[in-house]
C-alpha cells in the first residue's frame, strides 16, 4: 500500500513539473508573440512615418534629375559605378589615409595648442616691452627716408656706400666715441658758466697748456681741411 502511495506521489510530482514547464513555455511564446506584434506595429508606424518623406524625396530626386537628364544618362551612372568598383582599393587606401590624418590631427592638436599659447605669450611680452611700437616708428622713419631720396640720390649712395661705411666705421671707433662723448659732456657744463671775452681773460686762458694744446689741434685740423679743399 505504501509503495502504491509513493508511486502515486511521484506521478503527481512529475505531472506538476510538466505543467510548470508547459506554463513557462506558454508564457515565453506569449511574450515572443507580443514582442513580434509590437515590432510589427512599430514597423507599420515607421513605414507610415517614412512614406511621406520617401515620396517627397522621390519627387525631389525626380525633379532634380529632370534638370540634369540632358547632361547625365543612365549609362553615365553605370560607368561611374563601374569605375568606382574598379578603383575600390584606391578609394579604401584614400579613406585609410584620411583616417590616419585625422588621428594625426588629434595627436597634434594639444601640441599645436601649446605652441599657439607660447606664441601668444611671446607676442604679448614683445608688445609690453615696446618692440611693436619701435617697429612702427622704424617703419615711419624708413618711409620718410625713402620718400626723401630720388633715384639719382640712391644711385650716388650706391656708388659711395663703401666710402660711407668706412667713414662710419672710423667714426664709431671706441676712442673716438669716448672722446666725442666726454667733450660734449664737458662742453655742456662749460656753456652754462659765465664767459669772459676780454683780451686779458683770453691771454690768461692762453697760459693754460690744455688751451694751447686744443688750439694747436684745432689749427692742425684746419690745416688738413684747407689742404683737402685746395685739391
Amino acid at each position: 500500500m505504501d509503495r502504491e502511495l509513493t508511486d502515486l506521489n511521484q506521478v503527481v510530482i512529475d505531472l506538476n513539473q510538466k505543467i510548470d514547464l508547459l506554463t513557462s513555455q506558454v508564457a515565453y511564446l506569449t511574450e515572443q508573440a507580443q514582442i513580434a506584434e509590437r515590432s510589427r506595429r512599430s514597423g507599420e508606424e515607421l513605414v507610415d512615418t517614412l512614406m511621406p518623406v520617401a515620396k517627397d524625396a522621390m519627387r525631389l530626386a525626380s525633379s532634380e534629375f529632370e534638370e540634369i537628364q540632358d547632361y547625365l544618362q543612365v549609362e553615365d551612372l553605370l560607368r561611374l559605378v563601374k569605375k568606382l568598383a574598379r578603383h575600390r582599393p584606391q578609394l579604401e587606401a584614400l579613406l585609410d589615409q584620411m583616417d590616419a590624418i585625422s588621428d594625426l590631427m588629434q595627436i597634434m592638436d594639444p601640441i599645436l595648442k601649446q605652441g599657439m599659447d607660447k606664441l601668444v605669450s611671446v607676442l604679448t611680452e614683445l608688445e609690453e616691452k615696446g618692440y611693436f611700437a619701435f617697429g612702427q616708428g622704424g617703419l615711419r622713419i624708413l618711409d620718410t627716408i625713402v620718400s626723401s631720396f630720388t633715384k639719382e640720390d640712391v644711385d650716388r649712395l650706391g656708388d659711395n656706400i663703401v666710402l660711407i661705411l668706412n667713414t662710419v666705421k672710423d667714426m664709431t671707433q671706441p676712442e673716438i666715441m669716448n672722446f666725442v662723448r666726454s667733450t660734449l659732456l664737458v662742453a655742456e657744463e662749460e656753456i652754462e658758466k659765465p664767459v669772459e671775452i676780454s683780451y686779458l681773460a683770453l691771454l690768461k686762458q692762453m697760459r693754460d697748456p690744455a688751451v694751447r694744446r686744443g688750439l694747436a689741434l684745432t689749427l692742425r685740423v684746419l690745416n688738413v681741411v684747407g689742404s683737402q679743399a685746395k685739391t
